[in-house]
This record gives C-alpha cells, structure tokens and sequence, in this order.
C-alpha cells in the first residue's frame, strides 16, 4: 500500500521542498476530513486520494494538481467547503478540487442526466485550467483499476462511461498510456468473457510468431545498420481492446488481425525519421497508399510518426512507425508531457496551444447547448479519433473529423463564417456544401452578408460545433418568429374588443401574465404563436379587464392576412397544398403554430365552426415565396414524354419538387406531379401549357 513518505521521496525528483511540504499538508488534512470512512474494498479512504497523486507523480504534474488530487474527494463525501479548501491551501487549489467535485446537493431526473451535469461542470472548469482533467483521469485511472469490488451492473455502467467519454478524452489530449489502460480495463469490465478469449487466443498466437517477428526485427536492424543509422526496432503487441474493435466494425477475423506485424523505430532526430523511412522501403515494398506523416502535419492531439505499411518475407503485412524518443514521451504523455519537460520545446506548445483551442471550442458548445445531455452529445461528435486534414486557401491546415463537410469546415474557421455560408469551392471548383471532405484538398467557403444557417444542415453537420451553433440559431429564429405570430393572433382577436395588445396597459398585461402563468410578455405572445395557447381565451382575459369592454362588441373581425415570410411557425397543410388565390383557413396547432389549410379541405371540416382552433386568414397583396402544388396528369404511352412533361415545366419557372409514375392500362398512365409555384395565375398558366402536350389527356389539381 503506497505511504505519503514514499511519494515525498518520489516528489524529491523534481520538486522543492516548500512544495513537497504543501503536499504532505493537504495529505493529512485529506486523512482527517475522511476519517472514519472507507473504501468498498475495505481499506480506509484516503488510500484512494494517495493512489491518484501518485499516478500524477508518475507524470511529473506540480504541486497544485498533486494537492488537488489529495483533496479532490472533500466537498463531494465530507462536510467541508470550497471555501475552507482556498482558506487552507489558496485560490487556484480551491478550484481545481472544486472543479473535480461531482454536484450532489442537486437532484435529477435521471442518472444521465446526473453525469451529464457532472461531465458540463467539470468541462467548464477544464476550460478555466486543463489540470482539472489531468486530475479527474488520474482518479478514473485508480477506480477503474479497483472496480472489481463494486457491483457488476455498476462496474459495466462505470466503464462503459469511461469507454465513450474518458478514453477518447485521454486520446485527444495525445495521453496514449492512460487511454489504452481505460480501454483494456473497460473492455474487461464491460465482457469479462470477450476479453478473457482473446487474452487466451493472443498468448497462444505470440509463441507461433515469435520466430517470424524475430526475423523481421533482425532483417529491419541489420539494414539500418548499414545506412549507419541508430534505432531502437520494438515488435509491438496488439492491445485486447483494439483486437476487439477491429473484429467487430472491420468484420474481420482474429487470424486476420494478427496476421499483420506492427513494429516502431526510435531514431534520434527528425532526419534519421525520413533516413529509415528510405531504408525500409529499400528492404521491403511498401503499400502504396497506406504511408502517412504525422511528422509534417501532426494529429489534432499533437502525435507525430511517420507510418507505413510494407509487404514482408512471404507476403506478410508489415506496420512500422517512425520517429524521435520526444515524439514516443508525447504520443505517451499527451498533453502531460508539458509538465514532464517543463520545456519551452515548440512541440510541447503547440500540443498546449491545440488543447487550448479545442477546450474554448467546448466553452461554445455548452453556451449554445439547450441542456446538459445535448452538450454531452455534442462532446462525443467532437470526441471522434479520426481525422481528415484540409487546407484554407492561404495554405493554413484545419483538422476536422471523418465525414466532416464544408459547413463544418466553415463553423471551424469561425462562427460568423459558418452562419454566412452559401456556397463553397473544393480544389477551385464548385461543390455541394453537404459533400464530406477527403483530406488534402482546399476548401474556399462563400458567404453572403444576409445569409442564414439552414435547417437541412443540421442532417449532414458533423462536428459538434456547428451542430450546436445551428440548433441555437434555429432555437432562436423560431423565438422570434413566434412572438411576430403570436401577436398578431393577439392583435386579431383583441379587434373585437376595438383594442390592440400595444394600447394595453401594463396593468392588464400583468394580470394576465399572472393568471396564466407567465414570466414575461414575450413568452405569452411565444405560447400564442407556437399553438399553445388560445389567442381568443387570452383576449378575453385582457379585456375584460376593462370596463368599458365588459360586453364583447359585434364589429366585424378583419381576417388575418398571410405574407408567406412568416418563417418556421407558419405551415401549409401537406394534404391540400394551398397556393396564393386559393379561399384558405387557419387552424392552431398545438407546438407548430399555425397550419394553412384550403377552405374545402376534408382534414378542416370538424373543426370549421371552433372559433378558438380555427381563424379566418386571407393572403396578403404582396405575397411571396413558392408554394407546392399537387397535379394529377392522365396521358397516353409515348417515348420520353416524362421528359418533355419536366422541359415544359421549367420553361414556366415552376420547379419540380416530386414525380410518380402509375401505369392505368396498355395504352394510358397517370403522372403525379408535385410543383412549386408562386400563385394561382402562375399555376394556371404551367397547366395551360401541360394541355398542349401531344398525348396529354387530362390534367386535375388534387386538392386533399
């Protein structure tokens, strides 16, 4: 069992005395604040905060995260508050241990929820110093390797956890070792079985190839040797988990899998890298297209290597990676490795500066998240290891995940850019902003100073940035859109009462929120809008209010007149596609506001005489906009007559949103047409010209 005094000897390595001192303090105030309690497994509490300042010892971490990890269980199981913590040991303790403390004084729906709310908090404090997560890995790191005594649904919930947020956490920070022991010890925990067969099948696998990698090694050191190169050449072994993953998503077998011979080359330089990279493809052919420099363009989380894959003695796979003992510490370390060195080496920077940028990335999910659980899905997108690499036009190099597209590309370069986006070049040439990137091309995005983000990005958008911005855009266009409508179905039916929501007095207005249960009028005229709430019971409340309205007036009421701009909380009805200069009704409903019916339309009928569901509306003179219309078109076989049927269309300026076809007899069929047009007039001059089509015998409109 790990004792303080054995940690202080460790910590002589690198750390003064004052600062040892100040370890030892928070250690034994750790030990008195836990007194009493203990683990599941029996031992007393505190081994538990020692443990995990040890595995930060073993990363060279400083005084402050080593203390915080001592304490970092005080709030959470012991009377004592952040405050007295700053007391004691000063401000930047305080909000390290602060900001590793899970939230237990609030209540939750559901445990999801829980830890999602757990994981915001402590990514909010990651953002303000990245030591927080270096602590709260380290602590995971120790629960994961003692998880054995919990209960098997807890230990699967607790690793399946660490499987989809703390592993790839510790990978996009580059901390390889701390990853791949979350991995095999989430594996493990979450299919004892699955990990306990492959284990078996590795070790018998290892004594069959043991000659063969021998071989390799040797043939691999013996070229190097010649180029006077020296190497350090290490047969590397497949992890449990990895085996696991590439069975299950590649669809491959174990024999497969282990069929391929994985070695890395420690060189001393940058140079020697590129030497060995010429000396082995001079031994053995390469793949073509599977050599990869991450030395030139390092990963999102700092790794660098030179990979490639080479065709061996009897035609056996060959994976070699290459590089510098620096670059083995940082694909180790991660971003730890910063305080390993405490260098101002430019690696270790750039590694600190890419953290930096991917957690204020993180800061603007969670601004624009509606709720804990959306920001944690948003977080695992961004999670995602692989990495396309595409170039700006002036050469700079963006990372982004796998199937990113050009609307990602462009919240990547910047959020007013991606809110502006309208059209996009891929290598100079004009591309579909749905198109996901292949790495090395150059993406020019084009933007228009009143464009807007756009619904139907939200279905190809992978990066959780720009998922997260359009969802609040959209979030807030539909606010604002319903407010608009909500008074204006006010206003309407306020007409009666021969008054307007703006001559209401503040008085009224506040009642009325009262009664209904409102914060503000803003969310009133919101409700209205969206179908929530009657208008008419709303004006009757406000009204009445007055004395002089005690009677409702029989004034006629003006219909409400539709401009077609009204945005998301206005809809045309799919079953009779009503266009400008069709006689049209109302109906509010319930979350999507208002749905425009035609007067005849079957769906309507019922509701037809409630005046609360049902208004009169009218279009406006200025209507705009392009509205779909149904078209049934009987006509007799003929050669290309569909295609004739699409010409003659687009020559009217009307668009083709949808077309079926039906075959009535040998002789006849029936086309169904659904068009976009902008009124009645538009409409009857398309079907004028549909009638003079040869072999066109009949054309209706379908009206519900």
């Amino acid at each position: 069992m790990p004792t303080i005094d054995a940690l202080a000897e460790r910590l002589y390595t690198y750390l003064d005395r004052s600062q040892i001192h100040c370890v030892r303090r928070a250690y034994y105030y750790a030990e008195q604040a836990h007194f009493g309690q203990r683990r599941r497994s029996g031992e007393p509490y505190v081994t538990h905060p020692l443990a995990v300042a040890n595995i930060l010892a073993n990363m060279h971490m400083d005084h402050q995260s080593l203390m915080a990890a001592m304490l970092h269980d005080v709030i959470e199981d012991t009377a004592i508050e952040k405050q007295a913590i700053a007391e004691q040991f000063g401000e930047t303790v305080g909000e390290l241990v602060d900001g590793v403390s899970k939230l237990t004084q609030m209540h939750f729906e559901s445990k999801a929820e829980q830890q999602a709310e757990n994981f915001q908090k402590m990514a909010l404090a990651m953002a303000k110093d990245i030591r927080v997560i270096l602590v709260k890995l380290a602590d995971r790191l120790h629960n994961m390797r003692t998880l054995g005594v919990l209960r098997p649904d807890k230990r699967r919930r607790i690793a399946k956890e660490t499987l989809e947020i703390y592993a790839p956490i510790a990978n996009r920070l580059g901390m390889n070792n701390i990853r791949v022991e979350f991995e095999e010890l989430g594996f493990q925990a979450m299919h004892p079985m699955r990990a306990t067969l492959i284990r078996q099948a590795v070790i018998r696998a290892r004594g069959n190839r043991k000659e063969l990698v021998n071989k390799i090694q040797h043939a691999i050191s013996g070229r190097l040797g010649e180029h006077d190169i020296s190497a350090d050449v290490i047969g590397r072994e497949k992890h449990l988990y990895s085996i696991y993953k590439k069975m299950r998503n590649q669809r491959k077998s174990f024999s497969e899998i282990m069929d391929v011979y994985a070695f890395r080359i420690i060189v001393d330089s940058v140079d020697d890298c590129y030497r060995v990279l010429g000396a082995v493809h001079n031994l053995y052919k390469p793949f073509p297209g599977r050599f990869k420099d991450y030395i030139a363009i390092p990963k999102a989380n700092g790794y660098q290597s030179l990979h490639t894959t080479l065709f061996g003695m009897h035609g056996v796979p060959i994976e070699i990676q290459i590089r510098t003992q620096e670059m083995e510490d940082m694909a180790n370390n991660g971003i730890a490795a910063h305080w390993l060195y405490k260098s101002d080496d430019e690696a270790l920077n750039g590694s600190h500066a890419r953290t930096r940028r991917w957690l204020s990335g993180m800061l603007e999910l969670q601004k624009n998240a509606g709720s804990s659980l959306e920001f944690i899905e948003n977080v695992k997108i961004d999670l995602f290891p692989d990495e396309v690499y595409v170039f700006t036009p002036k050469g700079n190099i963006m990372e982004l995940p796998k199937g990113a597209t050009p609307v990602d590309f462009a919240y990547a370069v910047h959020t007013d850019v991606g809110k502006t986006c309208v059209a996009c070049r891929i290598d100079r040439k004009l591309a579909s902003l749905s198109q996901p990137l292949q790495s090395g091309q150059t993406v020019e995005i084009i933007t228009a100073p009143g464009a807007r983000p756009n619904a139907t990005w939200l279905s190809f958008v992978i990066t959780g940035k720009a998922r997260a911005n359009i969802r609040h855009f959209l979030k807030q266009q539909r606010f604002s859109e319903s407010i608009a409508l909500g008074k204006r179905l006010l206003n309407k039916a306020l007409a009666s009462f021969e008054t307007t929501v703006d001559k209401l007095s503040e008085e009224q207005i506040q009642n009325s929120l009262k009664e209904f249960g409102f914060k503000s009028k803003e969310e009133m005229l919101q409700d209205i809008g969206l179908g929530n709430r009657m208008a008419y019971l709303v004006a009757r409340h406000l009204a009445v209010q007055d004395e002089k309205s005690q009677l409702e007036t029989s004034g006629k009421e003006q219909p409400l007149t539709i401009r077609g701009t009204e945005g998301m909380v206005l809809s045309f009805a799919k079953c009779c596609h009503p266009i400008p200069g069709d006689p049209v009704v109302g109906h509010v409903s319930s979350g999507r506001g208002m749905v425009i019916h035609t007067d005849s339309c079957r769906n309507i009928v019922e509701m037809r005489h409630n005046p609360e569901r049902c208004l009169e509306v009218e279009w406006d003179k200025n209507v705009s906009g392009e509205f779909s219309v149904e078209l049934k078109v009987e006509l007799e076989h003929q050669r290309g007559i569909v295609a004739t049927l699409a010409t003659t269309i687009t020559a009217t300026d009307a668009n083709i949103e949808k077309i079926s076809m039906e075959e009535r007899d040998a002789q006849f069929s029936v086309i169904h047409l659904l068009i976009n047009v902008n009124d009645r007039v538009h409409l009857a001059r398309t079907i004028k010209k549909l009638r003079a089509i040869k072999g066109v015998t009949s054309i209706s409109r379908i009206k519900g």
